[in-house]
């Protein structure tokens, strides 16, 4: 799922002090952060302009996550290593191995994932070495990847994370469960629609849903409804993310949301289905001075995919804010041709 699992580095606490987008409220953390009210007109997207693909903007982008794959912020590697993995595989291996015996463990549980999902069988042996990783959410991960790499033998222990004290590792249960595409998940997530935690059974919905249960959905919708801008984002990339137009209409509403991010992330999620109904959302923000707007536009213009965005994307490789870059970089390597 394209970027959904930065945010979910940022809400599980994997020493990212600081630097998340938005914070997800529960009874431990206080009230839920309320963003600035930026009501949106939404207009129709101009005409598509075909461009041919810049060889050197491509490159320029692979160069910026390879860079900030060795950044000092542990949260920086580990967005830079997802967002290398998503958009240009065929560079991630080296940063993906790195990042398996990194000190920090949200780099390691980055790296376990996308070796996961690139099925990276030079990471076999590394993630074997992992399993009694001291951090159970990178645990978890490990188990993810092993069987995506057709190890299976640890990964019935993923239905006793599920039940772990810990909340958070119970969601990043709940996530890789959803991402392994295995029927059989559903039994197991099923019960974990009545975690305590809100922020759980919001990821349990997510992965529902994406296994195609009709109850992640009516969760994931009535999450969409919420009042808490954070549980709106996530819901609403959870809706998008196994491209099903029965929720076009769901997302095409928060496209006017009061809440600027969630707006972005409406327009990302339309992308995400094949409409750049968002574009004249997103555009306007990649000059906003708020760092997280300027991220989350691109992440959206990405989305979009068309490649008349690159004069629109190619400045943000240059900006002040390593997250911002990462996201430009992600998202100038998605773009294609129509």
């Amino acid at each position: 799922m394209k970027h959904l699992k930065w945010l979910w580095i940022i809400l599980l606490g994997f020493d990212s002090v600081g630097c998340g987008l938005l914070h997800h409220h529960d009874s431990k953390s206080g009230p839920p952060v309320v963003a600035m009210p930026s009501v949106v007109d939404v207009k129709e997207a101009p005409p598509y302009r075909p461009m041919a693909l810049d060889p050197a903007l491509h490159q320029a982008a692979v160069n910026e996550l390879l860079a900030e794959c060795g950044a000092s912020d542990p949260f920086i590697r580990s967005n830079a290593i997802e967002g290398l993995s998503e958009a240009s595989p065929v560079d991630a291996p080296g940063p993906i191995l790195n990042g398996l015996n990194d000190a920090k463990p949200n780099v390691r549980y980055a790296a376990a994932i996308a070796a996961g999902e690139l099925r990276l069988k030079s990471a076999y042996r590394p993630l074997l070495a992992m399993a009694e990783d001291p951090d159970l959410r990178v645990q978890v991960a490990v188990r993810f990847a092993l069987h995506r790499l057709g190890d299976v033998r640890l990964s019935h222990q993923l239905e006793a994370f599920s039940l772990d004290n810990d909340p958070r590792v119970r969601a990043v249960t709940a996530q890789v469960l959803g991402m392994l595409k295995e029927p059989s998940a559903v039994k197991v997530l099923l019960p974990m629609l009545q975690d305590p935690v809100a922020a759980n059974r919001l990821q349990v919905a997510e992965a529902l849903w994406r296994l195609g249960n009709e109850q992640g959905l009516d969760a994931l919708v009535g999450f969409s409804l919420s009042a808490y801008p954070d549980d709106q984002i996530i819901a609403i990339m959870g809706l998008a993310e196994p491209h099903d137009d029965r929720v076009i209409g769901q997302i095409r509403g928060a496209l006017t949301s009061d809440f600027m991010e969630v707006s972005l992330v409406a327009a990302r999620a339309m992308g995400m289905l094949g409409s750049d109904e968002g574009w004249n959302v997103a555009v306007p923000m990649v000059k906003s001075d708020d760092p997280r707007r300027r991220s989350l536009a691109a992440l959206a213009l990405g989305a979009i995919g068309r490649t008349d965005l690159q004069p629109i994307l190619a400045p943000l490789l240059k900006d002040s804010e390593a997250t911002v870059r990462i996201s430009a970089a992600t998202a100038i390597l998605e773009l294609h041709p129509s």
